[in-house]
């Protein structure tokens, strides 16, 4: 089997600013997420030979990238993989570089979904089979908490707490961040205070509803530093896609993600690394619930199965800690606009590992790690990608 590893590099990305962005289009968040990624890799537009765009449901076809940019006559495709979207349309874009096919591509990923009225609450499919019929997001990864609570010992008082320290982190993450949706830290008793959404997950255990967009230049590796001196190189591209087994099956525990197991370990064995948790300097990951980043420290490897408590506790994941977890507060804090989610998360480990993340730097980072989650834990599609700041 083949691998990525140091085939192509990122040089320029750019990230418009996350939130409810009433005053701005799709369109607009495009060109200003590519207008950044323009200006960082130091190119023009009419250097672009092929685009990827991903998008959940904010437009359709080549056609929402080319119009707002002008890319007359230029090919694209446009992508869809749930809320791995975004990183689909990256590892699709490398691929097609890594294959000779282009040496200079541009990736988009981009959604408005405050206009549309989506709440993360509803039922699109309220006709499906009595696994599924009244499973919203929020009940769904409920069921992670509740599981791994009963499982490892923990008080309902004690798994309230690991999950408000990780929602802590995140608001304190994302305060550092001009781009973040929300610009506030939150205390611990205020999060624990908060009124419920499915239980135990309140309020501040949910990501919010976000527009957003992000955008990467790839080219081939060998062409890197003649754009500039600190490209960034990609080491692992995978996905993982689950066919909701775990509904149908009685050893389904709802502790862990099986599909994030399994595409973490074949990203290490792509990027050749053997102990993730001293080597990954930085991680990226899908807490689109609080519960969601825990069990996936553990799926990462990250952390013991049952002691991810241990390391919260002890900061671990903190931005002064070991292993910085969502150091650019995540999707928690930042928000999570579906499309956009991975890109905007590529873009964290990117200026992280280029050492220009502002307040947020981490010390001397050499590779960093993103990670996404679509759909429900007993099924849903993973992306795992590694990232490193020193070329082959």
């Amino acid at each position: 089997m083949g691998s990525i590893k140091d085939r192509v590099a990122i040089i320029g990305m750019g990230c418009a600013r996350f939130g409810e962005r009433w005053e701005s289009s799709a369109e607009d968040l495009i060109i200003e997420a590519v207008s950044e990624a323009y200006a960082d890799a130091g190119i023009e537009q009419k250097d672009i030979q092929a685009a990827w765009v991903g998008t959940a449901g904010s437009g359709r076809t080549g056609q929402c990238l080319a119009e707002p940019l002008k890319l007359y006559y230029t090919p694209i495709t446009r992508v869809e993989n749930a809320c791995a979207t975004g990183s689909d349309a990256f590892r699709n874009a490398c691929y097609a570089v890594a294959a000779g096919i282009y040496d200079l591509v541009l990736v988009v990923g981009f959604e408005k979904l405050k206009d549309s009225g989506f709440s993360g609450l509803e039922l699109k499919n309220p006709y499906g089979t009595n696994r599924t019929q009244t499973l919203t997001a929020p009940s769904g990864f409920a069921l992670l908490a509740t599981s791994y609570f009963a499982r490892y010992g923990l008080t309902q008082e004690e798994g309230k707490l690991m999950l408000a320290k990780i929602s802590a982190k995140s608001h304190k993450n994302g305060a550092l961040n001009p781009k973040a949706h929300f610009q506030s830290e939150v205390p611990l008793g205020t999060i624990l205070k908060a009124p419920m959404v499915a239980w135990p997950l309140g309020l501040y255990d949910c990501c919010g509803v976000s527009d957003g967009a992000a955008a990467a230049i790839v080219c081939r590796s060998d062409m890197a530093r003649s754009f500039r001196e600190d490209p960034i190189y990609v080491k692992a591209l995978q996905i993982c896609v689950g066919n909701k087994s775990g509904f149908l099956r009685n050893d389904y525990n709802f502790t862990h993600v099986e599909e994030t197991y399994r595409a973490g370990t074949a990203a290490y064995r792509e990027a050749e690394v053997t102990n993730p948790r001293t080597e990954i300097s930085l991680a990226e990951v899908h807490d689109c619930f609080s519960i969601t980043e825990a069990v996936t420290m553990e799926d990462l490897q990250f952390s013991p199965r049952g002691r991810v408590k241990e390391d919260v506790d002890a900061g671990f994941f903190d931005l002064a800690g070991e292993l910085p977890v969502n150091p650019d507060g995540g999707l928690k804090c930042f928000g999570h606009p579906i499309g956009a989610s991975g890109l905007r998360m590529l873009y964290e480990v990117y200026k992280q590992l280029q050492g220009k993340a502002g307040l947020r730097q981490i010390k001397n980072p050499r590779l960093g790690l993103t990670h996404n989650l679509g759909g429900h834990p007993a099924g849903p599609t993973i992306s795992v990608i590694i990232a490193g700041n020193q070329g082959p």
